[in-house]
């Protein structure tokens, strides 16, 4: 099981930290989240016995932390565009340039498209060296650096060509969100947002760093119980079929978040449609979304017939065209699993949610 002990000082830095504690069956691993966690790297990396690193870095060269090792820089790009097998491929390349070996590691600095693709290409660089993860953004910090899923886009859909990869460690450092724009720092709330109907209950009374906590928290918890997908993970994909689909429509135009945001009401409308919650929850879902200011509206200019064609696709199930499509939805057992869902009714939840644009925050 996972663990989670308050501000305890870590390594003698002076740093004050959340950390929460990643057990799994033949792997373990930290998440430290707080305000200058980055300066943790050097202990982290001594502890796992690195030394030298490559830094994939989103960031400027100068907010990242001296690794206290050799190290190469490798600059990178943000963004759904270059999660791509290109990208893992120049990692690579470039990791054998830096001369890296198995005894060696890669640190992945910047937002969730940084962390899933380099963390894809440590494990395949050498059959798999260590990886360090500094998110950059909310929607990293709460999701996307922990529970080693790693993967990358095909034209066909998101998330398509991936492995699963823990990170040796994960540093949360909260001062990188001081300046994050305000529509990345929106995206990483529909993640959080979510969160309330998978188990970390409301959120929204919290400070924020305690937010990002209590949603690694929950998902440290669900990953240590199943790491690869096999039963009780299923529910951290709780509004991704859709919000998926609304990413790959809309030519990522639509942030990871944004998306999920728009599956989370779908998945409240669909359970309540086949009599699975009552009215309550269903607005309760619409209600969480909105007070965080994300959309509740399907994307303008994308049609019903193409959201269901891309939701078949989803790869947490095989598809059969007789069988119906599969989602994550809440009901009297909680959050689970359901399949054989008709795309007639789907088609028709989705027709009735609104359609509007882009969003753009207050």
């Amino acid at each position: 099981m996972s663990a989670i002990r308050s501000r305890a000082r870590d390594g003698g830095t002076g740093v004050r930290t959340h950390r929460i504690d990643v057990t799994l069956k033949d792997h373990g691993y930290a998440v430290h989240v707080g305000s200058g966690v980055r300066r943790l790297l050097p202990a982290v990396l001594e502890e796992l016995g690195v030394s030298r690193v490559a830094v994939v870095s989103a960031v400027p060269e100068g907010e990242l932390p001296d690794p206290g090792v050799p190290f190469t820089v490798v600059p990178v790009a943000d963004g759904e565009r270059h999660k791509t097998l290109a990208s893992v491929e120049s990692y690579c390349r470039a990791f054998v340039d830096a001369g890296l070996t198995r005894s060696d590691a890669v640190i992945a600095c910047g937002g969730g498209t940084t962390t899933d693709t380099v963390g894809l290409a440590a494990a395949l660089y050498h059959r798999g060296i260590k990886v360090v993860h500094l998110p950059t953004t909310l929607l990293a910090q709460v999701d996307a650096s922990v529970g080693g899923k790693t993967a990358v886009n095909l034209p066909e859909g998101k998330n398509l060509v991936g492995a699963y990869w823990q990170p040796g460690a994960v540093l949360c450092d909260t001062d990188f969100l001081r300046t994050l724009p305000s529509r990345e720092l929106l995206s990483g709330y529909g993640e959080i947002a979510r969160c309330a109907f998978i188990g970390a209950g409301d959120l929204r009374g919290l400070e924020l760093t305690e937010q990002i906590v209590a949603s690694v928290r929950l998902k440290a918890s669900v990953v240590a119980r199943d790491e690869r997908d096999q039963g009780p993970r299923h529910i951290l994909n709780y509004g991704h079929t859709l919000g998926h689909a609304i990413e790959r429509a809309t030519e990522y135009t639509w942030r990871h978040g944004e998306a999920v945001a728009v599956g989370t009401v779908f998945a409240g409308l669909l359970a309540g449609r086949l009599g699975r919650v009552g009215q309550d929850r269903v607005t309760e879902h619409r209600e969480m979304v909105e007070s965080y200011g994300l959309p509740t509206w399907r994307p303008s200019g994308v049609s019903v017939t193409t959201l269901v064609e891309l939701m078949r696709r989803d790869k947490k199930k095989g598809w059969d065209t007789d069988a119906g499509l599969t989602f994550v939805l809440d009901g009297p057992r909680g959050v689970e699993l359901v399949t054989g869902v008709d795309e007639h009714l789907v088609s028709s939840v989705l027709a009735d949610l609104p359609s509007g644009p882009v969003p753009t925050p207050a």
